[in-house]
């Protein structure tokens, strides 16, 4: 029989409540036992390979460039070249446009982790923006080319203009980072041959092409620019780039794999031409 709490009310009624039974304390315990049983099962559950990840595109696959201590001095009356010599796999790698506050440093690091050294075609303009990261350039063994001031196209230019375009870089890269350029390149390709010879005879400067151009600059895609790189690598490449442009440097991890896996070796603009001035 149930046991049942009597309560006195003020108005003399009396009301009889049923106790907490047995029957719902059998409950709670069966619905305890329940979800530890069901926690039991989770933890036992093995899971299959997750085939659907992927590692990170800027993890190293654990390739690495050689360190090569190659002559960078070079010499001639050469003034324009667009490759190296075909003896040696050796490419030179290059960046216009920067640098680039958030692309070049992510680039910086891609090419640490791989120990390739490249060429970076720096605005002036981007230098005095950005000169911490122009010295982090040097400091880690990267060249430093002029790409004029304001990157205007140098055939629509008068040659003190032009001049003025490449003075202006030269100063704002030795206010940053302490060298000066050794070489050149005009934005666009476009130089005019009498606008070449005067700036190598007033600067120094070879002027620099390419010989492999994946036209990043149309954002094709970042596995499109490393099949246009790979497909078109040669010994003694210069491999055109952009470091403005973020798919441009989402490419690099495996257009750099791809490049050292096929007995490629990067080398800088000058150790390139350094071996041409030497024949």
């Amino acid at each position: 029989m149930k046991r049942r709490y009597i309560l006195k009310l003020s108005s003399g009624l009396v009301i009889g409540l049923p106790a907490c039974s047995s029957s719902k304390k059998k409950a709670e315990a069966a619905k305890k036992a329940k979800g530890e049983k069901a926690a039991q099962a989770s933890a036992s559950v093995k899971t299959g390979a997750n085939t659907q990840y992927r590692q990170p595109a800027y993890v190293n696959k654990g390739l690495r460039n050689p360190t090569m201590n190659l002559p960078s001095e070079f010499s001639g009356a050469t003034v324009t070249h667009s490759s190296g010599l075909s003896g040696e796999p050796y490419v030179a790698m290059t960046f216009d446009d920067g640098p680039h506050p958030r692309n070049t440093p992510r680039l910086l690091d891609i090419l640490r982790a791989r120990n390739i050294k490249a060429t970076f075609y720096v605005i002036g303009q981007n230098v005095d923006r950005y000169p911490g990261i122009v010295r982090r350039i040097v400091a880690e063994g990267h060249e430093i080319g002029n790409h004029t001031y304001t990157h205007r196209k140098l055939t629509a230019l008068g040659d003190s203009e032009v001049g003025t375009e490449m003075r202006r870089t030269e100063d704002a890269i030795v206010r940053a980072a302490g060298v000066k350029p050794r070489t050149m390149r005009p934005p666009y390709g476009a130089l005019l041959t009498r606008q070449r010879g005067m700036i190598f005879s007033e600067f120094s400067y070879p002027t620099i092409m390419w010989s492999v151009d994946p036209n990043d600059w149309k954002r094709p895609g970042p596995s499109v620019v490393t099949s246009r790189i790979l497909s078109g690598a040669h010994n003694g490449a210069i491999i055109l780039a952009h470091d403005l442009h973020a798919p441009t440097v989402d490419a690099m991890p495996r257009t750099f794999d791809g490049l050292l896996s096929r007995g490629y070796q990067f080398i800088t603009v000058s150790q390139l031409l350094a071996q041409k001035s030497q024949v």
